[in-house]
């Protein structure tokens, strides 16, 4: 007899029967009924070409041939449970490794603070951290997680808000101020020594992008310095090399302890903030899942 689907469900009915010696408490644990069970029996019997219950109206018992056959697949049946349940615990165990990619102030800012907590409540999960500023796409890299500025997010993702809006101001030293003039409109910058910035991977520097009269234009801008990290810039700003363009919330003790002044902030206007990010239409490991739920818990 070949083995098939239907022979497995009869096989299984069989083991149910021969269990518990009762056609009705067995077709109760198999969520079929009496007769149902009864007939399923009939069809293995005459697969077989052998009898494998003595039945009665009061009882039930295995002949010879049926003690053989329980005898030989009771095993392999306890093997296949078994490995059934080893499947689905390592499915639902929280294990494994999760490939996230993040631009780097989206990492100290979200993930940083929270590695040493989620190590601690998930011992068996390694985190792949990849920090990394250029526009390279998280799917085609094999990321699970990635965090992404609105505006660069690709579309084929999902994002989850992590942040409110952000803000790009421009800034410079006292020490810069004091020889150069504040620039009055963004249109006074190519005058003056910028910090340029580009994004890692690319030629040229980023164009900075100012607001005025619900829209927003660009500003070519040059300088002695042109950096694709932006530590790097603020360092230089706050070393009265130029001025720096940077996003508000990485400048703001500088700001706020002098050591950097914001110019032309009324051109200056939000854009949306950090998103969470994963492949549309995919299937999340247990890990992924608990870290994308760390993060934005």
């Amino acid at each position: 007899m070949s083995v098939s689907s239907a022979n497995f469900t009869q096989l299984r009915a069989f083991l149910a029967v021969a269990e518990s010696l009762s056609f009705s408490r067995a077709a109760g644990n198999l969520g079929i009924t009496p007769s149902g069970l009864s007939q399923t029996i009939k069809a293995l019997e005459k697969d077989l070409g052998a009898r494998l219950f003595h039945r009665t109206t009061r009882s039930v018992s295995l002949t010879e041939a049926g003690e053989s056959l329980q005898a030989k697949i009771a095993p392999a049946f306890a093997d296949i449970g078994q490995a059934l349940r080893q499947s689905r615990d390592a499915a639902s165990r929280v294990a494994g490794t999760v490939r996230v990619i993040s631009f780097r102030s989206a990492a100290e800012r979200f993930i940083t603070p929270r590695l040493a907590g989620f190590n601690a409540r998930y011992p068996d999960v390694t985190i792949d951290l990849s920090v990394d500023d250029s526009l390279s796409d998280p799917i085609a890299g094999g990321f699970d997680l990635a965090l992404r500025i609105g505006e660069v997010i690709e579309q084929d993702m999902i994002a989850m808000k992590l942040s409110d809006e952000l803000r790009q101001i421009a800034v410079a030293a006292p020490e810069y101020l004091a020889r150069h003039p504040a620039p009055a409109t963004p249109r006074d910058l190519p005058g003056h020594a910028c910090i340029c910035w580009r994004w890692p991977d690319t030629a040229q520097p980023y164009k900075w992008e100012f607001f005025e009269n619900g829209r927003w234009f660009q500003v070519r801008v040059t300088g002695p310095v042109i950096v694709n990290d932006r530590e790097v810039a603020i360092r230089a700003a706050l070393d009265g090399i130029g001025i720096a363009f940077c996003v508000e919330d990485t400048v703001k003790d500088h700001i706020a302890a002098g050591r950097l002044v914001p110019v032309l902030e009324e051109w200056s206007a939000s854009f949306p903030g950090f998103f969470l990010c994963y492949e549309r239409q995919r299937r999340m490991a247990p890990a992924v899942r608990a870290f994308l739920d760390t993060l934005l818990a």
